[in-house]
């Protein structure tokens, strides 16, 4: 990938390359980002049923294309990430995490599943997938052994980061979650990915609606205070409806 930089994490290798963060700069034009952490939680989720039956995900589709198109967001992630905020408001209401944290994320991580050509289909797997380089302590380049045998990253000797939020094979073992009712626990799945991501960033920062809790959960999925600002900084774009 072009100017990778990898860093290992509890949760994520991240993907810091020159072609996603392309685009950031703002015009005169351009109200100013809100400040603050955490970034604001952007436009109110419906009311949906968390656990019906097969992607639930879907029921956000009005929310979702009514500024999946100004935000230069797929609809059926923007539908991943309200998602799995509904889910963690309903399991965990005391952590508080947004779906626009969720989205700063994906952004960085991947483009929102659409790095280097992927797409993001109806079913919400990624295609083709993605994969990470191997982590085999190259400068710049955390070392991990391989955990997988190869299964998710195709990796005998060392892991590689995969999916749309970029979660190395033996985070997702531990945390990886079914999010769309099709039995398969799976990185390349949207769905899955930004639940299993909600998950993890509730658990690893507690309240999320505090300065406090919210950096700490950033920084547990990738150990860079840059990443940290340049996630802040895009969930705060989306907070008020506007691409990156």
């Amino acid at each position: 990938m072009d100017r990778v930089v990898w860093r290992r994490a509890g949760a994520a290798t991240a993907i810091v390359a020159t072609l996603v963060l392309a685009g950031c700069g703002f015009g005169p034009e351009r109200e100013p980002l809100p400040e603050g952490i955490p970034p604001g939680p952007g436009t109110p989720l419906p009311v949906i049923d968390v656990h019906a039956p097969g992607r639930a995900a879907l029921q956000l589709r009005g929310w979702a294309e009514e500024q999946a198109e100004r935000m230069a967001i797929p609809v059926q992630a923007l539908e991943a990430y309200g998602y799995a905020a509904a889910v963690l408001t309903n399991s965990r209401p005391d952590c508080g995490i947004a779906w626009t944290t969720l989205a700063g994320i994906a952004s960085v991580e991947s483009k929102h599943g659409t790095y280097r050509g992927s797409q993001v289909g109806e079913d919400g797997v990624i295609r083709p997938p993605i994969i990470g380089i191997p982590l085999d302590g190259a400068p710049g380049v955390a070392r991990i052994a391989d955990t997988d045998r190869g299964a998710l990253d195709g990796d005998r000797e060392f892991d590689r980061a995969v999916g749309p939020l970029q979660f190395i094979p033996e985070t997702w073992k531990r945390w990886g979650v079914d999010a769309n009712g099709d039995d398969v626990v799976d990185p390349q799945n949207i769905d899955d990915a930004a639940l299993t991501a909600a998950r993890y960033l509730c658990a690893s920062g507690g309240d999320l609606t505090s300065e406090l809790g919210w950096q700490r959960a950033l920084m547990t999925y990738n150990q860079s205070n840059s990443y940290l600002l340049t996630v802040r900084d895009r969930a705060a774009a989306y907070s008020i409806g506007r691409r990156v």
